[in-house]
């Protein structure tokens, strides 16, 4: 019923979170919409001013004509034609030579000429009446007008279009010719302008607008090319599977991967299994080999081009990388040792699949172990068990059926898989020996039918890129390189990629792509090849400029062109500030840093479990920036002012801060070795702590005096007395309640049949030695207090926080509740 209750309020909290989200953006779109409005409407004003003060400056030069004296210019104008006509040689006013740099274009030009004809007539007419000295003003005032109303039309033609000019773009798509064209024109009418200091604002409006369009385009490319990609996608074309191999430690799981090497490299086939980078990659001639004794298989039609199996130590990568939309790995195989059944790790890796929603088969591995087992790996698991002895047989049913119960406890449905009724609820699990071969085939061909069948949705190849960084190492000879699994897409030589850095997004291009030769290992070196293309589904190394400071665990992206650098540096930086975004960090606590995600990830796990807590996080290595964060802890609890390095090398100048300001630096590539150092330092400090502070605990106690055994009653007092409740140490100070609080003075000594000892418990019968506090009269047993009264240990505030924090463990529950009790009667806050 809580369980319902807490899933439907999480479900409400959803709904109600999506929409906030909802409302936020439809208000900042709303905002955006207003501003840009405002800022067209500041642009018309703008404009509109500017024409209203060039009238205003023409009317006050006197050039401002109406239309009668247009008229008059036009009659001028023809009686001019008519002199020139006859042979008059008249001289034109205000030609003059184009400047250099400057390009008008024919349109615009002759549009502006149409528009001057009238008043160049009346020009040349008032210039016919001049003096010749004033001929060179009247040019240039005349052609600064012809500028002028130009300018003026121009304006008025982009304030009755009301559209923005769109941006000059480096894209080379036929689709954007026009806008090329267009933008080729803003350009010069930009140049054009320049002269004119009333059109920088404009210019400014211009370069914003040019941004978000390009931006826009740019994302609009980004979903075109995605759609598609998924347009194009083929149910027959399939890519080949990631499995990833699971399970307890020593069960099996990289004997399995070594006897699908081996198979192979020993027959020396061209074609065979390559081994990949962090990755098997089985192509499916060799599936065909493997499995060529399994009954049915050899009539089955194989779309998939083989099987990528992810060989990674544990399943630390598989936990922890994350791929875009989907979890990197296709389907898992679960290595169950069939003499132990279902394991610690099992258990867990178990956990992870069913988290990730991942399906998966369990190889029942080791079936050779089984008595009297003969083995005979050319044969059918099906068959083979059936014509072992009666008593293997037996054996096998009863540890398969453990395994099945095993399973249903952990909620799993699971059967042998040539007895599964229904593959899509219950779980198959396939009978192998990975030391014989024995089963290897059936385990290769289920694999192979499950993900043809139920997986072939998810297994369409698609061009769009899905890449996940596995591990940064560097290599003699190539520097800095990143091994990635490339799950869909084609990477090529010479590709912009982005990918998530300790500093920011990383933006390099590819200088090579290497994979390793087919039947070489990977012990030995330089045994790459280097296409100048890779498709996937494969491990691939790359090698580019500046990786050294690359995060493995996230999203590889390619920018196919400059405007999409940003718009994926967005996304990388997102995805990373979202998966530390997930990780919950406490006010007090140990600073944490890793060398990529997964290990990060893995380290926290292992704190969480232990209970130390982590105030911060970091993935790279350790700098002074670090030591300076890890160095607050100091103020509140110097325990925590320290940094676990998990893999990663420590930078000299802030090992240097790190020593000057008291901060200690873990360093180790095992997590239990670093938790080792980090428990013996704690325990180490906790101890200096506790000598340090052993004078100000108090513990409590209650103590009921012996009146036969009254030894001496004035400084010291000695006397006999059994502790009724709570614990007695030596140093305790004792007063009496009933005495209006009394200090009677400090124990200095405890004995049982005249052998000291340090402390005594409830129940315990004690002779004790009460000194006098120091600065304080001597008092009297007898006059001050007597065997009626009740002593109890005198604590205050400084004592119960000295107890709290480093004698909690010496102190038991009935110890608490009596601490409590004592803090009520003393009035402690």
């Amino acid at each position: 019923m809580q369980e319902t209750l807490r899933k439907i309020k999480e479900e409400e909290e959803r709904i109600r979170r999506e929409e906030e989200e909802a409302e936020r953006k439809a208000e900042e779109e709303e905002q955006i919409r207003l501003e840009q409005e405002r800022k067209e409407q500041e642009r018309r004003d703008l404009k509109k001013q500017r024409e209203k003060e060039k009238r205003d400056r023409l009317k006050a030069e006197g050039k401002f004509l109406t239309p009668k004296q247009r008229a008059a210019q036009a009659r001028s104008q023809a009686s001019l034609e008519i002199l020139r006509a006859q042979g008059v040689d008249v001289p034109l006013i205000g030609e003059k030579r184009p400047r250099a740099g400057t390009r008008v274009r024919t349109n615009k030009q002759q549009q502006a000429v149409v528009q001057t004809d009238e008043s160049t007539t009346s020009e040349e007419n008032k210039a016919e009446q001049k003096p010749e000295g004033e001929t060179e003003v009247l040019v240039e005032e005349e052609e600064e007008e012809v500028k002028e109303s130009w300018d003026a039309e121009s304006s008025s033609e982009e304030e009755v279009e009301e559209e923005p000019a769109p941006v000059p773009t480096t894209t080379t798509e036929p689709t954007h010719s026009k806008s090329k064209s267009e933008s080729e024109d803003s350009d010069d009418s930009d140049e054009e302008d320049d002269s004119d200091d009333s059109s920088d604002s404009d210019n400014e409006d211009g370069k914003k607008t040019d941004a978000l369009s390009r931006r826009e385009r740019a994302l609009n490319r980004i979903q075109k090319r995605r759609d598609e990609a998924e347009k194009n996608t083929d149910p027959e074309v399939l890519r080949a599977p990631v499995v990833c191999v699971l399970g307890h430690v020593d069960t099996g799981k990289t004997k399995i991967l070594d006897k699908l090497r081996r198979t192979h490299v020993q027959d020396g086939e061209a074609g065979g299994i390559t081994q990949q980078i962090g990755a098997t990659n089985v192509p499916i001639e060799a599936i065909r080999e493997q499995s060529k004794m399994v009954i049915g298989f050899q009539d089955m039609k194989l779309k998939i081009p083989g099987l990528l199996i992810i060989d990674t130590p544990g399943h630390e990568s598989f936990s922890n990388l994350r791929s875009r939309g989907s979890s990197l790995c296709d389907i898992a195989i679960l290595v169950v040792d069939i003499m132990h059944g279902l394991e610690p790790q099992t258990i867990e890796s178990l956990n992870l699949l069913k988290a990730k929603k991942t399906p998966f088969v369990v190889a029942l591995n080791k079936i050779d172990r089984l008595y009297d087992w003969i083995s005979n790996p050319k044969k059918d698991v099906k068959d083979l068990i059936k014509s072992q002895a009666k008593n293997t047989q037996l054996e096998f049913q009863d540890r398969a059926k453990l395994v099945i119960t095993q399973l249903a406890e952990q909620s799993m449905n699971a059967a042998v898989f040539y007895e599964n009724p229904d593959p899509r609820s219950y779980v198959s699990m396939v009978p192998t020996s990975a030391a014989t071969g024995d089963g290897m085939g059936n385990l290769m061909s289920l694999i192979v039918e499950l993900t043809q069948t139920a997986l072939a949705k998810r297994l369409m190849y698609t061009d769009e890129l899905q890449a996940t960084v596995l591990e940064v190492k560097a290599i003699p000879g190539y520097g800095t390189t990143v091994d990635i699994i490339l799950i869909n897409g084609t990477l090529r030589e010479s590709d912009t990629i982005v990918l998530a850095g300790t500093d920011g997004p990383i933006v390099t291009q590819i200088r090579s792509l290497l994979l390793p030769q087919p039947m070489k290992e990977l012990r030995v070196k330089n045994t790459y090849t280097e296409p100048k293309e890779v498709r996937a589904a494969q491990g691939v190394k790359i090698t580019a400029k500046d990786l050294e400071k690359a995060i493995a665990g996230l999203n590889l992206l390619v920018a196919y062109h400059p405007d999409e650098v940003e718009i994926c540096k967005e996304e990388v930086a997102h995805e990373l500030k979202s998966a530390l975004g997930r990780i919950k960090l406490q006010d007090r606590g140990v600073y944490v840093q890793a060398s990529t995600l997964g290990s990060l990830e893995a380290l926290l796990e292992f704190l969480k479990t232990s209970e130390i807590p982590y105030a911060n996080i970091r993935i790279g290595p350790v700098v002074k920036k670090d030591v300076m964060k890890a160095s607050t802890m100091l103020e509140h609890n110097a325990q925590y002012a320290v940094i676990l390095a998990f893999d990663v090398k420590i930078e000299r100048d802030a090992q240097e801060m790190a020593d000057s300001v008291g901060v200690k630096i873990f360093q180790a590539d095992i997590i239990y070795h670093l938790f080792d150092s980090f428990m013996k330092y704690r325990d180490e400090l906790k101890a200096k702590k506790r000598e340090e502070f052993k004078d100000v605990a108090v513990f409590p106690c209650k103590l009921r005096i012996l009146p036969q055994f009254i030894f001496n009653t004035r400084d010291p007092i000695v006397v006999g007395v059994v502790v009724e409740n709570g614990i007695v140490k030596e140093g305790t100070p004792l007063c009496v309640p009933t005495k209006e609080f009394v200090c009677i003075g400090i124990v200095t000594n405890i004995e049982v049949n005249h052998k000291a000892i340090e402390t005594a418990r409830k129940g315990q019968e004690v002779c004790i030695k009460i000194s006098p506090t120091p600065g304080d009269s001597p008092k009297l047993y007898g006059r001050h207090f007597d065997h009626t009264d009740l002593l109890v240990s005198k604590i205050s505030r400084e004592s119960i926080d000295a107890c709290k924090e480093y004698f909690r463990d010496d102190l038991q529950k009935p110890d608490w509740q009596l601490m409590v009790e004592l803090k009520k009667l003393f009035q402690i806050l």
